[in-house]
């Protein structure tokens, strides 16, 4: 079982090149950023969560670029978005961000991605949300080809160019491990049809169990092997091994509250030490 940390990188919480050498001195396999590019004032579009949004939406970090603070202080630890809103990117320059994070982290960058849920922040960008699911799955796809392809083009319904060039490649190939975030009724189908992992949230890895089984199904049907799922847990008190391997997950992301350093170093100890070893 791997276990991660997922944290909100802002400038009143901990660094991220020291939350990241912790992290690999602690045990964990893996540290991923969140995303938001901005957090509109009008707040029209309700917090998922229920209540007030938290401090730390309007303050992150750009994920990418603190991504290589991590990498630069660490050796070992992968690197992840969780996750990077796709759909508010242009794909050219998004594949160019993530292939040079790739290469200049060695190969350490995992590629967490979704649609995301504000409406208000995609529409600033141009996004529909009515067209969101199929603008974010155009996107991978074109950014995988630019991965792969020394020409690359794509030509989509909403994703459209002739053959460019475009250096470096990741250092993983095809690239790096695209990991859908998601919760709804059609998240397998796509997970399927242009992911290589799912990323679902929830309290209780085995009320997943289900709906893994269902996915692994669904990609046997579709001549793949075995989806790897990876659990962002809904809480701080990790279940025993055995639930997340029984649920058929392989790696759980804990999310450090966006705490300065001396809280989030206690935080992160009093964790590790309830992981097996």
């Amino acid at each position: 079982m791997r276990y991660g940390l997922a944290f909100f990188p802002t400038e009143y919480a901990i660094a991220p090149a020291e939350l990241a050498r912790v992290a690999e001195e602690r045990g964990f396999e893996s540290l991923f950023f969140t995303e938001h590019t901005h957090i509109p004032a009008s707040r029209a579009t309700p917090y998922p969560a229920g209540g007030e949004l938290p401090r730390e939406y309007s303050h992150t970090y750009d994920p990418f670029v603190a991504l290589m603070s991590a990498a630069a202080a660490t050796t070992t630890l992968s690197i992840g978005t969780a996750i990077s809103l796709v759909v508010e990117h242009d794909p050219i320059v998004l594949a160019k961000t993530v292939a040079t994070l790739d290469q200049l982290s060695g190969g350490r960058f995992l590629f967490g991605v979704g649609a995301g849920w504000n409406v208000e922040e995609m529409n600033n960008h141009g996004t529909d949300e009515r067209r969101r699911f199929a603008l974010l799955a155009e996107r991978v796809k074109a950014m995988r080809a630019i991965w792969t392809d020394d020409e690359a083009s794509f030509h989509g319904e909403l994703v459209d160019f002739d053959r460019i060039w475009s250096w470096p490649k990741p250092v993983q190939r095809p690239g790096p491990p695209v990991i859908l975030g998601g919760q709804g009724p059609k998240v397998l189908e796509r997970v399927v049809d242009y992911a290589d992992e799912w990323l679902p949230m929830h309290f209780d890895p085995l009320k997943l169990q289900a709906r893994i089984a269902e996915l692994q199904q669904l990609a046997e049907e579709a001549e793949r092997g075995p989806i790897p799922v990876t659990f962002w847990s809904l809480t701080a008190e990790p279940a025993p091994p055995e639930s997340y391997s029984q649920a058929g997950i392989h790696r759980v992301l804990f999310l450090l509250p966006t705490v300065a350093r001396d809280e989030a170093l206690a935080w992160i100890d009093t964790l590790a030490a309830k992981l097996p070893h």
